[in-house]
């Protein structure tokens, strides 16, 4: 219970650099500063280790067989964690008077997703689940610079939000700020969801395939 406690604040604080990430990114009217913007938040959740969703959901693949119900369970505990933590920025933010001057962006960002068709989703959601696997697990490799390291997290996120690709948790808050929350977008976070598992899992089921041990 302590675990899953403690495993469950931290997804909450990761949602909240979430939640600060995609208030910048909206604030930010340049459409090159504002995603490199938004990797302030993944760099801070992995420095911090915070738990989030897209960047732990692709390590399932790794777990041994008698670890595999004990991490899903995890991954549910973060991926509710991180829902808390952006529904609080987003619900906030939406009350000061920041959210004017984007108020109209988020609505068009909420609006461009809830149009879109399950497919597109998951495709789009599938390369940024691939995306976030390859920011985090570069930068757990100590064997290269730090300063590559860093990089990789800025280009990883840069890449995956110029190329519209979809972020379930970065979803989450942008619903909470638009306060747009129904059956549909709560269908669209799911769909999300699904993609982003999908495409996180892929490299380490490629490694698997390869005959590369697994690491945790």
């Amino acid at each position: 219970m302590k675990n899953s406690l403690i495993c469950f604040c931290n997804a909450v604080m990761a949602g909240v650099f979430i939640g600060i990430a995609g208030t910048v990114y909206l604030a930010t009217p340049n459409p090159l500063l504002g995603p490199f913007l938004f990797a302030f938040g993944l760099l801070t959740i992995i420095c911090y280790r915070f738990k989030l969703f897209t960047g732990a959901v692709g390590y399932w693949a790794n777990q041994r067989n008698r670890d595999i119900v004990r991490y899903s369970g995890e991954l549910a505990i973060i991926w509710l964690g991180n829902f808390a933590g952006c529904f609080a920025v987003g619900s906030l933010i939406r009350q000061s008077r920041s959210f004017a001057g984007f108020a109209n962006r988020v609505d068009l960002v909420c609006q461009a997703k809830l149009a879109d068709s399950p497919w597109s989703i998951l495709i789009l959601a599938f390369f940024c689940g691939i995306l976030m696997y390859v920011a985090v697990e570069t930068f757990r490799k100590t064997g290269l610079p730090e300063m590559a390291r860093v990089l990789m997290v800025f280009l990883c996120v840069s890449v995956f939000i110029l190329s519209g690709f979809e972020h379930s948790i970065a979803g989450m808050y942008y619903f909470s700020a638009a306060a747009v929350w129904n059956w549909q977008s709560l269908g669209c976070i799911g769909i999300m969801t699904a993609g982003n598992a999908l495409g996180g899992m892929l490299l380490p089921f490629a490694d698997l395939l390869r005959g590369e041990s697994p690491t945790k």
